[in-house]
């Protein structure tokens, strides 16, 4: 299994992943280094993609062999998916001597064992539905996919995430909040920007510790323009999703941290600016999704949402 490049897709394919598990299906995912923490919950093999390209082509060499000795199933038959869009994925899926089938486009076509046209933006549904119907493809069924998504974490990041609220006089109840987010929509930002408007109103209305995990190079951002908040740095994803249960909501942009809190089922108050939810927004019924687009949510309005999303 080829998994994407990005967290909120990774978390968007597991529950097709879990499908091929229950039918008996050995898997074993291959993807970006962050993917073996996030997760760990699953017992999953998680093999990480050579970070240059001398490793990538040893690892695909490897992969060549172990598939000749028949290591990942039958090299007669279908043995691979290919998550991602793009032409290299398909291509390293191919050199490994593996059967794979995914979407079409850039070419695709010739390196997959087999492929369907990807269904286009407005017309596909959700990204989970995409994906999951590869699976059904694979399986010759069509059931619907569920309707939460099923998120453990493993023991060791739930130890880590104990230890870590210890040293910090942690207790639970507090609020998340995920300030970030990689990449555009259509060219447009998609950070709401009044999110240090918001932390500041937090503040003031609640006595909720305010919380941020930030991801590499976001440290210093977290720390000067969330000076009241308790900044907790170079926090893995298994560990950070060991936090979410404990915390009473998280307040999230577009991105991968918050499509994990749908996943673990902390209240999420997503707020959207130019997203389209029917097609990227978080899966699962926690999910409160603020937007009122083209203009960005107030914080008055995000505040009320909050308020009745982290109710006891």
């Amino acid at each position: 299994m080829r998994l994407r490049n990005w967290v909120g897709d990774v978390v968007l394919s597991t529950p097709v992943l879990l499908r091929l598990q229950a039918q008996g299906y050995g898997l074993t995912l291959v993807g970006k280094g962050w993917a073996t923490d996030l997760l760990a919950g699953f017992g999953w093999p998680v093999l990480r993609l050579g970070g240059t390209h001398r490793a990538r082509v040893a690892q695909l060499a490897r992969w060549r062999r172990e598939v000749a000795h028949e290591r990942w199933g039958s090299p007669r038959g279908i043995n691979a998916i290919s998550f991602p869009y793009s032409t290299s994925s398909a291509l390293e899926l191919r050199l490994a001597g593996l059967k794979a089938i995914g979407y079409d486009g850039e070419g695709r076509t010739l390196l997959l064992h087999r492929s369907w046209p990807r269904p286009r933006l407005g017309q596909a549904g959700h990204e989970l539905q995409v994906y999951w119907r590869l699976g059904q493809r694979l399986l010759g069924t069509d059931e619907p996919p569920p309707s939460a998504l099923q998120w453990p974490v493993a023991a060791r990041h739930q130890a880590q995430a104990q230890a870590l609220m210890q040293s910090h006089s942690l207790g639970p109840g507090f609020l998340m909040l995920c300030p970030f987010a990689g990449g555009t929509f259509e060219g447009q930002d998609k950070r709401w920007p009044y999110f240090e408007a918001f932390a500041r109103e937090a503040q003031a209305r609640t006595t909720r510790p305010l919380v941020l995990c930030p991801g590499p190079g976001e440290e210093d951002e977290a720390l000067q323009r969330y000076p009241g908040a308790l900044v907790l740095p170079q926090v893995d994803l298994g560990t950070c999703s060991a936090l979410m249960q404990q915390a009473s909501a998280m307040i999230s942009n577009d991105t991968g941290p918050g499509h994990l809190a749908a996943a673990v089922g902390v209240p999420l108050v997503s707020v959207l600016g130019p997203t389209e939810p029917g097609h990227w927004g978080a899966w699962g019924p926690t999910v409160h999704v603020v937007r009122h687009w083209p203009r960005w949510p107030t914080v008055d309005e995000v505040w009320a949402v909050t308020q009745a999303a982290a109710a006891p």
